[in-house]
């Protein structure tokens, strides 16, 4: 998701859930995504993604963006659309990990436990490495 603010865009980002990120912040943060089911239209995962990982509503158009690899080999489609959504009203879907470690209890924690919006420079700094390419062609979609 992005929006024009003043002069230059911002896109949406997650910060993700659970205890093995919560003390990192550049290069951490990530478009909301995930994984394709069997049969599912990869546009239709990504606005399913999307919903579930941040429970604010996906309306089009879609820009495709070029396909990303990731340095472990799996390919990152994405789409962007503008929008706007408040990060204080994230609601994010949850998932279960044994924590601490070796203890036997389950805790569940959120997939994305904050969201922030960012121009697009900051944006590719915060972002994981793999996905810094979609801000760039972004910017130059929208210039």
């Amino acid at each position: 998701m992005f929006r024009r603010r003043g002069g230059e865009p911002e896109v949406l980002l997650v910060h993700p859930g659970g205890p093995f990120w919560a003390r990192k912040d550049d290069g951490a943060w990530s478009i909301p995504k995930g994984v394709v089911e069997p049969g599912e239209d990869l546009l239709a995962t990504a606005r399913r993604e999307f919903t579930e990982e941040t429970g604010f509503p996906v309306e089009g158009p879609f820009i495709p963006l070029t396909p990303l690899r990731q340095r472990s080999g799996k390919v990152i489609h994405a789409w962007a659309f503008e929008g706007d959504a408040d990060p204080a009203r994230l609601r994010s879907n949850t998932f279960s990990l044994e924590w601490p470690p070796k203890s036997g209890r389950q805790q569940e924690f959120p997939e994305a436990d904050r969201a922030a919006w960012f121009p697009l420079g900051p944006a590719a700094r915060k972002s994981v490495p793999g996905q810094r390419g979609f801000f760039a062609e972004l910017a130059r979609l929208l210039s």
